[in-house]
């Protein structure tokens, strides 16, 4: 969508293929760095897009075996708005497809979806997609795989995979939300054991980290034992465990982490977690896949608008750029991940707070540091091609 919307503004004539009615999924990241605040101020969108309901925080916070501590301050950012946003994903969505309904060159197609990819010459030159009325073909100079870590595109592409592995999974529930709460989205931390919750208003959405394929373990416990233990990671919610009623409330949510060895093939691309998938630690997929929207806008701008084709050395341009900030925060995921199942399987290291937050809650100013890697990233994207409103 965010692609679209930079293509379309830019003059491009283009179609976004959306496989269901709407966008409401439940398991969409919700996460907004100051950089996706930043490239919306650069846009002249910034001020309507603070209209749509969401949560600011300044500071990251976590409690870690019943102590608070801070572990990032945005507030020093120098950006337009030095903030940890939290917004239902359909809801961004819906924002950008509002914005970019406009345009004269955009096109939002819903209930399509991708069934094949059309290859003439050894080169794609479109899709097929399934939709209500029958399969229909759309012809492009360029397809772009946007549609996330299970990726129809990239599996019809068949180009190569590296997985870099991922220990854990997430257990994904709802639990009400009441008077007296917490005020924010926070993290729990109780002896190697993990919860986020995301404020929705009126309920938490939960987000229960488990080792990799562990979920059976848990059911043969009981749910009875499962309550137990999430009122222990967040003692305020033990008076509402019991709404998790059974299994069927529960989602279990697969975590991998792996990008591809190569993004791009003639006529095709892939960007955002079709090219890298991310664990959600952090949340940075989203804001990933938005640098690499920006990064995709920035470089094939012009030959799209002046229906050049689109040659394997843009598409590496595109690669090149993108490629190096994924993979650093892969491997950053990736030994978090190691150090919490750690954690989890050491009982010695569950009663101790690691020493980064030990640091960090000594010495304030270095919660700067997190606040810029997460919040920043690496190699921020800026919009770098002209934009104008619809004719």
């Amino acid at each position: 969508m965010m692609l679209g919307y930079l293509l379309a503004r830019a003059g491009v004539t283009l179609i976004v293929l959306e496989k269901h009615k709407d966008f409401f999924r439940d398991f969409r990241g919700d996460t907004l760095h100051p950089s996706t605040f930043q490239l919306m101020d650069e846009l002249g969108l910034l001020r309507s897009f603070l209209k749509v309901y969401h949560q600011e925080l300044q500071q990251l916070k976590a409690v870690y075996n019943g102590k608070e501590v801070t572990i990032a301050d945005f507030s020093h950012l120098k950006v337009a708005k030095p903030i940890l946003g939290l917004m239902a994903q359909w809801d961004f969505l819906n924002f950008l497809a509002e914005k970019s309904a406009p345009y004269p060159g955009f096109q939002l197609l819903r209930e399509a979806e991708v069934t094949g990819l059309i290859v003439e010459n050894e080169r794609v030159q479109g899709v097929k997609a399934k939709r209500p009325g029958g399969e229909v073909e759309i012809r492009a100079g360029l397809v772009v795989g946007t549609d996330g870590r299970s990726s129809i595109v990239r599996k019809l592409s068949n180009l190569p995979v590296i997985n870099t592995g991922a220990p854990i999974d997430v257990l994904w529930f709802r639990l009400s939300r009441k008077v007296g709460d917490p005020g924010q989205a926070f993290g729990c931390f109780d002896k190697g054991r993990i919860m986020i919750l995301i404020d929705r208003g009126d309920y938490w959405q939960c987000a229960y980290i488990i080792v990799k394929e562990g979920f059976q373990e848990i059911q043969a416990r009981g749910m009875e034992g499962f309550h137990r233990e999430l009122a222990e990671v967040a003692p305020f919610i033990q008076d509402r465990v019991s709404e998790l009623a059974g299994w069927g409330m529960i989602s279990l949510l697969s975590v991998s982490i792996d990008y591809l060895e190569q993004w791009y093939a003639e006529g095709l691309l892939c960007i955002g977690d079709a090219a890298h998938s991310m664990s959600p630690i952090g949340g940075v997929g989203i804001n990933l896949a938005i640098q690499d929207a920006v990064a995709t806008a920035n470089i094939l701008y012009r030959p799209l608008l002046e229906k050049r084709k689109i040659t394997l050395s843009m598409l590496k341009k595109i690669q090149d750029r993108r490629a190096f900030p994924a993979r650093i925060v892969q491997k950053m995921q990736v030994f978090i991940q190691n150090g919490i199942m750690q954690r989890k399987t050491n009982i010695r290291l569950q009663k101790r707070l690691p020493l980064f937050l030990r640091l960090l809650k000594r010495f304030p100013i270095l919660r700067r540091i997190p606040a810029r890697f997460v919040g920043m990233g690496i190699r921020p994207e800026h919009i770098r091609f002209p934009h104008g409103d619809p004719k």
